[in-house]
């Protein structure tokens, strides 16, 4: 089995080399000939993701077969794990993850390489851009990383089994959402590139990589999303974002992505920022390299990282390398990219984009100067300086209030310039109803429970949940407007009511009424965010009968139990839980045992509702009084976030679709009543 596994991964690196050399040969000959090169280096690198399928296939059924002969089937499994999570160890340990991250790539390029004739020489650059990526991955499955490495001595009787932080049901999706999103961006990336080295006319690699380019940001949106679930279900500490490294490394390709998903509008639109767009391409790139990086090498400490290892300089030559081409190309090129337009006022939706495109930068610099900041105190000082959550969240915080500003002043700005009357008439009722909601916040008595009430004078964390709701609610009304304003433009040329005639908008121009629904994503999640403000939390020791009060909750102990199967022993309390005196519900907060790996694993009982969410932990046992510890939190509007992320996936689905009619100019209506625009607003 590890024989097969080891001849497929070399069989790759043999087809991806040959993938790369001889595509690239015929693409700088460029003679007579030289297209049955070409196809035959395609073919080479269609075959390239055949051969690692068959490694990671081979993998797979290793765990299912229980070989603890293979190192890596040993170290992440054990006999009587779940059959799912007997899948997840694909991807749970590095060896494994690496072997997923080939394989994703090798299917990304596999589409690439079967749509080239949508234009065959551009796709023949990109497939080469594609090839070179694959070969250092898996030169380090075959000479750094092996999965398919053996035990030594006698095969064990069983393996060692998964860390029991990741046999949870969401660990099994979030992996691979995070690594679509992370691999997808080298097919953005190679296209660029691609047209930087050929001075590909136009804007046609903009068009060819839309699609690709949302898509994975989807994946990636919905792998940090899960991430987030994930450590507020299982971690058992009641948060959800803690600032982690690994998380951060998340976040900053997420980041630039969204920079470049919207400064591309520009490009199309008016034929500006192509140098920014290159480059922003280029660094989110280098930034999912960084962050599997980050998660590999051992240069930083983080529950989601994996064990020390040796291939952190493989990561850093890799970054390097990709650092000088992208230079070496953009010095040779760089006159190509010269902007057809410049910036005509600072009031206009190009200058939105463009202060949209800087504070998304500005956030991403200072997740990567926290998250670096104890290496590179370590190198300075001789002694790591950890910089924690207060520091993100005194400099990211105004970030993204300012951000909320922009989404919803941009739609309402026209290209070019925007006058005086328009400004006023179009923020008019989006901000009275922004003021009226600040004034509801901070008028609202306490005693209704929840984030109400809100004193912004005694707390900045108050200040920024109420400038977090306002901006939200702002928000909110530009997306309405926008779509209500169209909508009767519509229903006056068709006789449609108002519902029907802004589901038509909808169809009519998917990517832009399909961007703003994941603005009002966007927003729902702020909201989210901002009941943080206002949580609590209480820990206590608890014997059968006692009782617990937080918030509006009183939480009685009614019994605790033990069970015990083959994977894991378990122990758990049932709780009770009041409100107002009446009984809404029984929870059981657990605690669990893994005999294979000889750790623990807490999971979280949490009652959730739209207002706020009731989590309990049960903590163990006191080492002085040996009674069970239950820990309590009350987190105000948590499910507003779950909800939100959903948001932002329907509106991308939705900018995806084809539109449903062609659509016409821009000129043949008023600039506000505009809803058959270009594809480009």
């Amino acid at each position: 089995m590890a024989q097969l596994g080891s001849f497929a991964l070399m069989l790759a690196l043999a087809l991806s080399a040959y993938s790369f050399v001889f595509g690239l040969v015929a693409l700088v000959q460029k003679g007579r000939g030289t297209e049955r090169l070409a196809e035959t280096a395609r073919r080479a690198g269609i075959a390239t993701f055949a051969a690692v399928l068959l490694a990671a296939l081979v993998l797979a059924v290793a765990a299912f077969q229980n070989d603890f002969s293979i190192a890596y089937i040993y170290h992440h499994t054990n006999r009587d794990l779940l059959w799912p999570y007997k899948l997840a160890a694909l991807w749970s340990g590095q060896e494994g993850s690496l072997l997923f991250w080939s394989l994703l790539l090798a299917a990304y390029g596999l589409v690439l390489r079967l749509r080239h004739k949508t234009d065959q020489r551009l796709f023949a650059h990109a497939s080469v851009v594609i090839a070179g990526i694959q070969i250092f991955f898996l030169l380090l499955l075959n000479f750094a990383a092996r999965p398919f490495g053996l035990m030594q001595g006698a095969m064990p009787t069983d393996g060692a089994g998964l860390n029991p932080l990741l046999q949870y049901p969401e660990m099994v999706i979030h992996p691979p959402m995070l690594y679509l999103g992370y691999v997808g961006f080298s097919v953005p990336f190679a296209f660029a590139l691609s047209a930087l080295v050929m001075r590909y006319p136009g804007e046609k690699w903009i068009h060819i990589t839309r699609r690709w380019t949302m898509v994975t940001w989807a994946f990636l949106t919905c792998g940090v999303f899960l991430g987030m679930h994930w450590a507020y279900a299982v971690l058992g500490w009641g948060g959800y974002w803690g600032w982690d490294p690994v998380e951060s490394a998340s976040l900053m390709p997420w980041l630039t992505g969204t920079a470049f998903l919207h400064s591309v509008m520009m490009q199309e639109k008016r034929g500006m920022l192509k140098t920014w767009n290159v480059w922003l391409i280029f660094i989110t790139f280098m930034l999912t390299i960084f962050g599997t990086d980050l998660t590999r090498s051992g240069m930083i400490n983080s529950v989601h990282a994996f064990a020390q290892s040796s291939i952190g300089g493989w990561f850093h030559s890799f970054l390097l390398i990709i650092f000088v081409v992208c230079l070496v190309a953009y010095l040779k090129n760089s006159s190509f990219l010269r902007s057809e337009h410049k910036l005509e006022s600072l009031v206009s939706r190009e200058a939105s984009f463009l202060f949209n495109n800087l504070l998304l930068l500005v956030a991403c610099f200072t997740v990567l100067w926290g998250t670096l900041f104890p290496i590179l105190s370590e190198w300075v000082q001789g002694h790591k300086i950890t910089v924690g959550a207060p520091f993100f969240n005194r400099v990211n915080v105004p970030i993204a209030l300012l951000l909320l500003l922009l989404t919803a002043v941009g739609p309402l700005l026209a290209w070019r310039r925007t006058s005086t009357e328009s400004i006023k008439r179009n923020f008019k009722w989006p901000a009275l109803f922004a003021v009226l909601a600040g004034v509801f916040l901070v008028a609202t008595p306490r005693s209704w429970g929840g984030p109400f009430g809100m004193r912004p004078w005694t707390d900045i964390s108050y200040f920024y949940s109420l400038m977090a709701v306002m901006l939200a609610v702002l928000v909110a009304a530009t997306v309405i407007s926008e779509f209500v304003r169209g909508g009767r433009v519509i229903s006056r040329h068709t006789g449609q009511n108002l519902l029907a005639s802004m589901v038509h908008l909808g169809h009519r121009n998917t990517r832009r009424y399909g961007g703003y629904i994941v603005h009002f994503g966007v927003i729902i999640v702020i909201i989210g965010f901002a009941g943080s403000a206002f949580n609590q939390d209480k820990e206590q020791e608890m014997t059968f009968g006692d009782q617990m009060t937080i918030g509006a909750y009183t939480l009685k102990c009614e019994s605790f139990t033990q069970d015990d199967n083959p994977n894991y022993a378990s122990e758990w309390a049932v709780m009770d839980v009041f409100k107002n005196g009446a009984q809404i519900a029984t929870v059981y907060p657990e605690r669990r045992f893994y005999k294979a790996s000889q750790q623990t694993s807490t999971i979280v009982a949490n009652r959730s509702t739209l207002k706020e969410d009731l989590y309990l932990v049960y903590e163990g046992q006191s080492q002085t009084t040996g009674h069970p510890i239950i820990k309590a939190h009350l987190n105000p509007l948590v499910m507003w976030i779950w909800i939100g992320a959903w948001i932002m996936l329907a509106g991308t689905i939705l900018a995806l679709v084809p539109n449903a009619v062609p659509v016409r100019a821009a000129a043949q209506v008023p600039v506000r009543d505009a809803v058959t625009v270009g594809a480009g607003d």
